[in-house]
């Protein structure tokens, strides 16, 4: 009978896409794995099949599948995946509804017993994700590029995604010229644990203190992506605040804001300034309509365009990618400019 990469695999207590790396000398992988890996197959007596080799497997993790924008980053993924397809490569995504450490593990789990070659993935800001990317991609040779959200010290290749800080930095920046300065400013995230969010959140606070002193924050409430959250906050605060001077909102459920206008009937002259992000369908009505005064998109369809492609260059040729930062475009959008 003969020896099935799995039973290498089984016997090493490394994944099967780890054995395959190690035996057909593609992809990074550690040194002293590889050659472990190669003395067990020749005790085990394995004969490599000179016919070609396994077809590779991508993993692919998003987060919060329901929100609209996510619908451009499935775009881009999908659009990868057929390019990818036509050179053998299978890609398995799995689209999580919702921001959940323990499923999220349980995914990277099954991914990696299906035998994935690399993995992409939006990363939850926590310790046990953390340990078990490091674990894929130093002790198990699996590549992780990380997109629209990051995470540091897990030994992923490469971040693709907005500079959240900057972009944070740049919507303070707009929100002063805005208001001139003064004023008190109410900031929305969505999730304390997305580091997404709180980048976008750090960069704005720093800097309207920076130069726009004289402006006031409200404070930063969290809304879990939800719209109808997102209008409690602004009904709540425009009720308490009536002169309120602008609304930040770095996350999703901005459909939130202008609802809350409606439910006090507060027209498009006498509201306070208003800043999102992403180009989605209902934004860029908000944005047409008058209910915000700037929006900044993201590039989502690069996000999840890209890291497929990049895991493929660096399986299958060698090449890494050239910066561990591949950020997107910073894009400020009017609705004079869509």
């Amino acid at each position: 009978m003969s020896v099935r990469i799995q039973d290498i695999a089984e016997q090493a207590g490394v994944s099967r896409g780890t054995v395959d790396r190690a035996l057909h000398k593609r992809g990074r992988i550690r040194p002293e794995v590889a050659e472990r890996i190669w003395a067990i197959a020749e005790q085990m007596g394995y004969v490599p099949r000179e016919s070609g080799r396994k077809n590779l497997k991508i993993g692919v993790v998003t987060q919060l599948a329901g929100s609209s924008f996510m619908i451009r980053v499935n775009q881009g993924i999908e659009d990868a995946a057929r390019l990818l397809k036509q050179q053998g490569v299978q890609v398995l995504c799995r689209n999580l509804e919702t921001i959940d450490e323990q499923r999220q593990l349980e995914v990277i789990d099954e991914l990696v017993e299906e035998g994935i070659d690399g993995l992409a993935l939006m990363p939850i800001q926590c310790e046990r994700i953390r340990a078990r990317l490091s674990w894929l991609s130093r002790e198990q040779g699996i590549p992780v590029i990380t997109f629209n959200s990051d995470i540091v010290g897990a030994g992923r290749t490469c971040f693709v995604g907005l500079d959240n800080k900057q972009s944070g930095r740049a919507a303070a920046g707009l929100m002063g010229m805005l208001t001139g300065g003064r004023g008190k400013i109410l900031a929305v995230t969505g999730y304390f644990t997305n580091s997404v969010n709180s980048l976008r959140i750090e960069g704005f606070i720093q800097e309207l203190k920076a130069s726009w002193p004289e402006a006031e924050i409200l404070g930063v409430q969290s809304s879990f992506d939800d719209a109808g959250e997102v209008e409690k906050i602004v009904t709540e605060a425009m009720e308490r605040t009536p002169d309120l001077a602008g609304i930040f909102v770095a996350s999703a459920g901005q459909e939130g804001v202008w609802k809350a206008f409606d439910r006090l009937g507060i027209g498009v002259r006498e509201r306070p300034h208003v800043i999102i992000y992403d180009l989605t369908r209902e934004n860029v009505q908000a944005l047409r309509d008058g209910s915000v005064d700037f929006l900044i998109d993201q590039e989502a369809y690069v996000q999840g365009n890209y890291p497929p492609k990049l895991l493929y260059d660096l399986l299958v040729r060698g090449r890494q990618p050239d910066e561990e930062f591949l950020f997107t475009d910073i894009n400020i959008k009017t609705k004079y400019n869509l």
